[in-house]
């Protein structure tokens, strides 16, 4: 039955009167029609990703560590040197200096930059709760309580940095492409224009 599809039914018409025939057609074209809709919502999510990468905000270094602080912490945050900490925050305050001016003054990019600083308090507090979760699995288990030692113990050279940061986007977008994005609106994947569906699905 696994590999029967709804093109497959007419075969078995002389038997269509059979209670048992008819609730397998019945499954056939249920797991059909579930496979269609799985295959649709991926197009769907994969335009979105595509689209979100082109804009260039939502998959930004610091949006994503915004989203998952402890897979950044994990992937990116943990080597980073003193003066690579320090000049991303100068970034994050230099964005929201811009953006004040352009909103139109001074006291515009006060408020970026107090709520910069408010937004990193909850990158912290939020990676603080996270860490304590993971810490406390661990303790439940010591081989793995001595496999993060070991890791953390571990200086990667700047090719592994390099290999480790496109392994933590490369697990931002399936996290998307998942659904497990939850401050995500998937429903607005579904407003996509069915030429940008398209065009996305011929990638495929």
């Amino acid at each position: 039955m696994a590999h029967l599809k709804p093109e497959h039914l007419p075969a078995f018409a002389h038997v269509s009167s059979d209670p048992r025939a008819q609730h397998y057609s019945q499954l056939v074209e249920t797991r059909a029609a579930g496979c269609t809709n799985r295959t649709r919502v991926r197009n769907q999510r994969y335009a979105a990703l595509r689209a979100l990468q082109k804009e260039g905000e939502y998959f930004s270094e610091e949006q994503m560590r915004m989203r998952e602080p402890l897979l950044y912490e994990q992937y990116i945050g943990q080597f980073l040197t003193d003066e690579e900490v320090l000049e991303r925050s100068q970034e994050a305050m230099l964005d929201g200096s811009q953006e004040g001016q352009a909103g139109g003054g001074g006291s515009c990019g006060l408020a970026n930059l107090l709520l910069n600083s408010y937004q990193e308090q909850l990158i912290q507090n939020r990676l603080q709760e996270e860490q304590d979760r993971e810490d406390g699995a661990q303790e439940e288990d010591e081989d793995d309580e001595d496999d993060g030692v070991q890791q953390r113990g571990w200086e990667p050279t700047a090719e592994e940095k390099a290999l480790l940061r496109e392994e933590f986007i490369s697990q931002m977008h399936q996290r998307f492409l998942d659904g497990k994005d939850k401050d995500f609106n998937y429903r607005s994947v579904t407003q996509l224009s069915p030429m940008l569906s398209s065009q996305f699905m011929a990638l495929k």
